[in-house]
């Protein structure tokens, strides 16, 4: 927070996926008492321990497809977060040194004594934090309030306002500004504030004084649409990288409570560390290398080329061979560059057709699969089931937006805050986690004679209605589709394949014992020109429970027939029936995207499901409603 040593001290802790999903590069992650922003990644700090870097080629590649450029500049590392052992056995020694940078944000404090209001900059407020072993007890005081409290200066904690973007922008709340209307006070240069806050999660609760001239003004006149003409424009700043926009910004400030969900959304990228095809790895390899192959314009430039140390792991290849894989990354460079609008790199299908192949890969330290029967009383259902025995998920961090979350399929719908200063950072953050899993395929023509029976249903046609009002009211106000208000619409077979997912998730956490949040799923939908039908149950936490082969031991044949069982018949029942079976996205809620499901029934943790517990409904699955409509018709 500032190079003197005690405030250098830890200040809190989180885990590894913490730094992912929930509260990353850019985030407010709010400590007892005060509230943080995590630093860019050019204050990161690796040079005082030893790490390694995550080796995953694939994903390297999908996040040089968004975050590089044309020029050269690409991401070459995959970093996790900066930790070392041991702060816990000497909080004074060198690992007390590695972490994670932060800074206290908002940089407006209030005295919950004297309800002073000031920044940072005023000097009216200091921060202590001297007991190492207690980052919980760090704190920020008001050292002039006369207001002692068991002999020690009062808190004082953040004032809970701040303004943000769509295109990504913080600010502190402009107190001085708000509180004159936009004017200067009369009386002081620099006038004293305080703020009156009732508590509670109103706006209305919370008014802000000039102690100098007795202006004041409630913090609800500049919340909603009437109230941004009270506030002045984005100023462009992004306080994680102490920088501004040197354009400026062109949106308008919203003002938010610091613990707002909505204040950041993560925008990852993962993989399964499958093993790669011979051709797939030497593309891989080609595209590893393009910073320097593209220079290969001809083949006898690239044998000039071959005797280079950089590439040295191009020799388990011919010359011809790997000349043909850099006619085809050129080609489909220039393809991509000229045709294609940006889109999120296809990361599901050397998962897909690994998962589906007749011949199950040689076992590795990251992915084994071991073919299990289908059981007889499912063989109608499902043609495929795998036990995933040893899994590897690498997850990298490209950015993160602010007010609306990432859109899944389009990257650039939503404006995406950068990590580094850099255009082109040389590297992200990244975690891993290991598991283990089970891949079930659903019977094809199962999936296609439903989809054909569901085509013309109301049902069906009020989630695609639903779809295109979520479209048409979310992210801001910013997308226009009015030529395919259907783009991103993942369809019939996608709810079908995704609400199975659920029943099975709920179903295996009560059979073993695994909390949800301990498991994750990949639906493998495909497109119209490439369907799938595929489902990947597997254990997303870094800690033991998700190695212990208690998930795989639930694809033998007799326990996988009980869990599906058991998943079917707890689906036609749900306490909340009759409203959650009789739900369809419809007016005044037709932008919802789920129709018979709730949290009774279908939906998990946020850190399971893909979509966010959207695109969901029982109906569809299971017969609570017309029979036509039932995926798995005569299971019971």
């Amino acid at each position: 927070m500032t190079d003197q040593p005690q405030y250098r001290r830890r200040v809190g802790s989180v885990r590894p996926s913490h730094l992912m999903f929930t509260g990353g590069v850019g985030a407010l992650v709010d400590l007892p008492n005060f509230a943080v922003l995590v630093r860019g990644i050019d204050d990161w700090n690796y040079d005082s321990f030893d790490w390694t870097d995550l080796k995953e080629p694939r994903l390297l590649r999908a996040v040089n497809g968004l975050l590089g450029d044309q020029n050269g500049s690409q991401v070459t590392q995959l970093r996790p977060a900066p930790w070392t052992d041991g702060t816990d056995s000497d909080p004074n020694g060198p690992a007390a040194r590695v972490g994670v940078p932060v800074l206290p944000f908002p940089q407006w404090l209030r005295c919950t004594a004297c309800n002073a209001l000031g920044g940072l900059d005023s000097k009216i407020f200091k921060f202590e934090n001297a007991t190492p072993r207690r980052p919980d007890r760090a704190r920020y005081f008001h050292e002039s309030c006369t207001a002692k409290r068991k002999g020690k200066r009062p808190l004082a904690v953040a004032a809970r306002f701040v303004l943000t973007c769509s295109d990504g922008h913080l600010d502190d709340f402009p107190y001085t500004w708000f509180v004159h209307r936009g004017g200067e006070c009369d009386k002081a240069s620099h006038p004293r504030l305080e703020m009156l806050d009732h508590g509670g999660n109103q706006a209305a609760n919370v008014k802000v004084r000039c102690v100098n001239c007795g202006k004041d003004r409630n913090i609800r006149d500049a919340m909603g649409q009437r109230g941004e003409s009270t506030l002045p424009r984005c100023r462009g700043r992004h306080p994680h990288l102490a920088t501004f926009a040197p354009q400026g910004c062109r949106q308008s400030p919203k003002p938010l409570v610091i613990g707002a969900s909505n204040q950041w959304f993560a925008q990852t990228l993962s993989v399964l560390a499958v093993p790669p095809t011979s051709g797939s790895a030497l593309q891989g390899k080609v595209e590893q290398l393009w910073g320097d192959l593209q220079a290969a314009t001809s083949p006898e430039i690239l044998n000039a080329f071959w005797g280079l140390q950089q590439f040295r792991p191009l020799h388990q290849w011919s010359q011809p061979e790997v000349w043909e894989a850099i006619e085809a990354q050129r080609s489909g460079a220039q393809d991509t560059a000229a045709a294609q609008p940006p889109a999120y790199p296809d990361l599901l299908t050397p998962e897909w057709e690994i998962f589906t192949s007749p011949q199950v890969p040689e076992p590795t330290e990251d992915f084994a699969l071991h073919d299990v029967p289908v059981p007889s009383a499912l063989s109608g259902v499902f043609s495929h089931v795998v036990q995933a025995e040893r899994l590897r998920e690498v997850r990298a961090l490209i950015g993160f937006t602010r007010l609306d979350a990432p859109d899944p399929e389009d990257p650039t719908l939503v404006a995406r805050a950068p990590l580094s200063r850099a255009r082109v950072p040389s590297w992200v953050p990244a975690s891993e986690v290991r598991g283990e899993g089970i891949f079930l395929r659903v019977a094809d023509s199962l999936v296609a004679d439903w989809e054909q029976r569901v085509a013309g249903s109301a049902a069906l046609a009020a989630h695609r209605d639903a779809y295109v009002e979520f479209r048409r009211n979310r992210y801001s106000g910013r997308v226009q589709d009015a030529d395919d208000p259907l783009r991103g619409w993942p369809g019939a077979r996608y709810i079908a394949l995704h609400t199975l997912s659920h029943l099975l998730i709920r179903a295996i956490s009560l059979e073993c014992g695994y909390s949800s949040a301990s498991l994750s799923e990949r639906i493998y939908a495909g497109r119209e020109d490439d369907r799938r039908t595929g489902i990947l149950i597997y254990t997303a936490v870094p800690d033991a429970e998700g190695t212990l082969g208690g998930l795989v031991s639930l694809a033998e044949p007799e326990k996988f027939v009980r869990i599906v069982q058991r998943a079917l018949r707890d689906a036609q029942r749900c306490s909340s029936d009759p409203l959650c079976a009789d739900r369809l996205p419809r007016p005044p809620h037709e932008d919802f995207l789920h129709g018979a499901a709730c949290h009774v029934c279908l939906f998990v943790s946020e850190t399971t499901c893909e979509r966010g517990n959207r695109f969901l409904d029982r109906r569809f699955v299971v017969p609570i409603d017309d029979p036509e409509l039932v995926l798995l018709q005569g299971l019971k």
